[in-house]
């Protein structure tokens, strides 16, 4: 889960896994996999890096940049 703040400056937890956009328009809404759209206080920036940090919390950033430097393709 990721920490975002409402425009009400109310903070809420997202879970990570189902986001699947993170946009500026130039407020940033992040977008889903069920459809839902929050907007956010936060920047781009900041929520992607909370992503980012939540992935190498659980172990999935770590293994991709294992599999690339030991040479193999991830997309096999």
């Amino acid at each position: 889960m990721i920490r975002v703040t409402k425009f009400n400056r109310s903070v809420f937890y997202l879970n990570a896994t189902l986001i699947e956009t993170v946009e500026s328009t130039p407020d940033t809404v992040v977008t889903l996999t069920t459809g839902r759209k929050f907007i956010v206080l936060d920047s781009i920036e900041d929520v992607l890096k909370q992503v980012e940090l939540y992935y190498r919390s659980i172990g999935l950033v770590g293994v991709q940049i294992q599999q690339k430097a030991e040479g193999s393709d991830v997309s096999e």
